[in-house]
């Protein structure tokens, strides 16, 4: 009994010292490491894809077309590098997919350079996982007006991986998803 008093006491001075974090008091899952999000993501892919034919104007009509890609690590495992082949009706183009981890702030940052815009890298959205779920955030434009974007990784398996791209107009009120891919793994 007095080892258990005893390891009771200190663990409560321990908890209440300032150098104890919140992510201690949590336990381990609070203390992942970020690092390691897009593991999953190494290798090459088979991808379909859902793309909402306007964006922000009301539209239900989706085009869907297929394409590949193959991400690998940077960095030393705190970058990623994605080459993706679409295979858009009637504009097929390449686009790369960089990612940068923060181990600071436990969070990446997603940029998208589009080969048809190959000068222009799209502004980042930044986050990371909980719950096997990926969030990933910015303010951006669209058609000259501000909005927010999201990313979001889900239904993640060895062998599969769902994404969507959604656009807000007022703040994040509400959302509109506008593209969604399914990623099988070929390699």
């Amino acid at each position: 009994m007095k080892t258990l008093a005893t390891a009771l006491l200190a663990t409560s001075l321990i908890a209440s010292s300032p150098a104890f974090s919140d992510t201690t008091a949590k336990g381990t899952a609070a203390m992942t490491d970020h690092a390691h999000d897009f593991d999953f993501l190494i290798g090459k892919w088979r991808v379909h894809h859902w793309r909402l034919k306007d964006r922000l104007a009301g539209s239900t009509e989706w085009v869907e077309f297929d394409g590949t890609s193959t991400l690998w690590m940077t960095m030393d495992g705190h970058g990623t590098i994605d080459d993706n082949f679409l295979d858009l009706p009637g504009s097929p183009y390449r686009a790369v997919g960089i990612r940068g981890y923060d181990p600071k702030t436990q969070t990446w940052a997603i940029w998208w350079l589009d080969g048809r815009s190959p000068h222009d890298l799209e502004q980042p959205v930044i986050g990371n996982f909980n719950d096997g779920v990926g969030t990933f955030e910015a303010d951006d434009t669209f058609n000259g007006k501000p909005i927010k974007v999201r990313f979001t990784w889900s239904r993640i398996t060895r062998n599969s991986a769902h994404w969507e791209q959604a656009f807000s107009p007022d703040g994040g009120k509400t959302w509109e998803t506008n593209w969604r891919m399914d990623f099988v793994r070929t390699v």
